[in-house]
């Protein structure tokens, strides 16, 4: 059964991930605008043409964050225990999002609302620098995901992806883990036979 932890050890263990101090007083104030959400399986967090107004924290479960192409449905992320997640440009511009949030499995997950944070960046150098961390580390996310799109073959790809993030691999339906690595299911199936046989 999932069950919430206590926002000030969520703070706590968000900060130790992204190796960010903060003093006790201003764990104390992150601690108290973050808003914990439980949510079952296939609902939605964010749907297109909303505002993304939180910045999540997956404590369990899977996010699918994705969007529609020519009716089709195209994986953009999918974040797990531990990750990060937002409609980036939506939540820092404060615009509608193209992406849809959603999850994959029953979630608990902890949301840290725009409004509060930067409240808080305005008056706290260690807030500031907490949310620019957050940010400059999705940004780099980011450009390693597009870089990898870009430069690596499917099985480089795929071996990549096993090797940062089994759980994806492991728990996410297999045309959202093709969709996101930019392969169709039977290609994906292709080359996972391939490096099963090579390891066999």
């Amino acid at each position: 059964m999932l069950t919430f932890d206590k926002t000030r050890d969520i703070a706590r263990e968000i900060c130790a991930i992204h190796n960010v101090t903060l003093s006790n007083d201003n764990l104390k104030r992150l601690a108290d605008i973050i808003v914990p959400i439980k949510l079952i399986r296939g609902k939605t967090i964010v749907a297109e043409g909303e505002i993304c107004n939180c910045i999540y924290y997956v404590k369990h479960g899977l996010l699918l964050q994705s969007y529609k192409k020519n009716d089709a449905v195209v994986t953009e992320n999918i974040a797990h225990e531990g990750d990060m997640t937002v409609c980036i440009e939506s939540f820092f511009q404060r615009i509608p999002s193209y992406l849809t949030l959603t999850t994959l499995e029953p979630s608990i997950i902890y949301g840290i609302p725009y409004e509060p944070l930067f409240g808080l960046a305005r008056t706290s150098y260690e807030i500031c620098h907490f949310v620019f961390t957050i940010e400059q580390t999705m940004l780099i996310i980011l450009q390693q995901r597009a870089d990898t799109l870009r430069f690596s073959t499917a099985k480089e790809r795929y071996m990549r992806l096993v090797s940062e993030k089994p759980e994806i691999v492991r728990r996410a339906p297999l045309h959202h883990v093709a969709s996101l690595l930019q392969m169709t299911p039977e290609t994906l199936s292709r080359v996972r036979t391939q490096v099963n046989s090579e390891q066999s």
